[in-house]
């Protein structure tokens, strides 16, 4: 190591941890950030596999009710720290090894997903959860000491995290049903520390950061559903099922994956973070988002095993498995997306009838095919509804 590197390392390790500009040019992910989401995504796709098991069983309900509570704690993890990383990124070694331990964290927990799911032991994942919100902690108080003008808030943050991880812990303790009574009550105590907290100051997240990681985070769960699909769809032709038996689950999840790509990203979702409170609606609704494209994965793999005969439940049931977090996608998109930019008319009614039309598509005979292209159809309707747009607006 030269001289010059080892003058350097020190300051590099005490870098003060103030917030950054949220006008900031040129203001992209890292590739920590990357690493951070290629990590939690493992995760992800654990919480969508026993999605897939449960209901290829059968365990409808079950499988449901454990994937929300999976999902939750895994995309809860991800989104404190990007809005932590937007307001106080310092990239220097104290920051990255807290990261590194969060990262460690959500690896542990996806190590868990399998006990959480099929038998209700929620201990590793608790405790997978627990590192990563520690960590969190850590970083919350290193941002008090450096910016006193958040001081307060950072804090709170602090004090609010700490407080319902010792919750999470003692709940392990709790017998049915008052184990599943503190996970609600725990979850509202997490959603509400942001908002308890920022209720002090705005922290200086960064409305295009923001945006952009919550893109790219969409991006890769997207690639995990086509991976996971893909995979069932080469096992089937690996076992000798015929072509002909898979290829309209390939052709219509291919359709809808790509779709829901197109969807998400018609619309400029930083000009909407004007605000704190549209903040927290659009980061909080995102769980929806996340949830159901990662669901959609799951779906389409059901759907690969009851074509091939290697699931006990019917075709309507399998097809659900797809419709519903598909429906689900597009009211989300909706709501986060569309409506706010006060799309008028016709154009505003495109999501939700799709949304049932894509569920009355359910009991058709090949319903993901026709699913595949009614989103094929809503991205070429929804192009025209951006050419209509755009004609107005230059006639006014």
């Amino acid at each position: 190591m030269t001289e010059r590197a080892v003058a350097t390392l020190p300051q590099v390790w005490r870098r003060p941890m103030v917030g950054r500009r949220t006008d900031e040019e040129h203001r992209s992910p890292t590739v920590l950030e990357l690493f951070f989401d290629l990590c939690f995504v493992v995760a992800v796709a654990q919480a969508a596999g026993g999605l897939h098991h449960a209901i290829s069983a059968g365990h409808f309900a079950d499988g449901l009710f454990a994937y929300a509570l999976v999902f939750f704690a895994v995309w809860w993890a991800w989104m404190n720290f990007s809005w932590f990383a937007s307001a106080y990124d310092t990239d220097d070694i104290a920051y990255r090894l807290t990261t590194l331990v969060q990262i460690a964290g959500a690896l542990v927990f996806a190590a868990g997903v399998p006990r959480a799911m099929d038998q209700r032991d929620f201990a590793l994942t608790t405790l997978g959860y627990v590192i990563m919100r520690l960590a969190m902690v850590t970083q919350w108080l290193r941002a008090a000491r450096s910016d006193a003008s958040h001081r307060r808030v950072c804090l709170r943050f602090a004090g609010g995290v700490t407080l319902v991880q010792i919750g999470w812990v003692l709940r392990l303790a709790l017998p049915e049903p008052w184990d599943m009574v503190a996970f609600g009550v725990l979850t509202v105590g997490e959603l509400a520390v942001p908002v308890f907290a920022e209720r002090l100051a705005r922290t200086n997240w960064h409305p295009r950061h923001i945006a952009e990681r919550y893109g790219l985070f969409t991006l890769i769960v997207l690639g995990e559903s086509v991976f996971a699909s893909t995979i069932a769809i080469q096992t089937a032709l690996d076992d000798d099922v015929a072509l002909g038996d898979v290829a309209g689950t390939a052709v219509g999840g291919m359709l809808t994956v790509f779709a829901m790509w197109w969807l998400y990203f018609s619309k400029d979702a930083a000009s909407l973070l004007t605000s704190n409170r549209a903040g927290f609606i659009w980061g909080y609704g995102h769980y929806f988002v996340f949830g159901s494209v990662a669901a959609v994965g799951a779906g389409l793999v059901v759907n690969v095993d009851q074509a091939i005969g290697e699931s006990s439940i019917s075709a309507t049931a399998a097809a659900a498995s797809l419709t519903v977090p598909v429906a689900v996608f597009l009211l989300a998109m909706w709501v986060l997306h569309w409506n706010p930019h006060h799309i008028g008319g016709w154009h505003k009614a495109l999501a939700p009838a799709f949304a049932v039309a894509v569920l009355v598509a359910t009991f058709s005979a090949q319903a993901v095919l026709v699913t595949g292209l009614l989103m094929a159809s809503m991205v070429a309707l929804g192009m025209l509804a951006v050419g209509a747009t755009s004609e107005h607006l230059r006639q006014e």
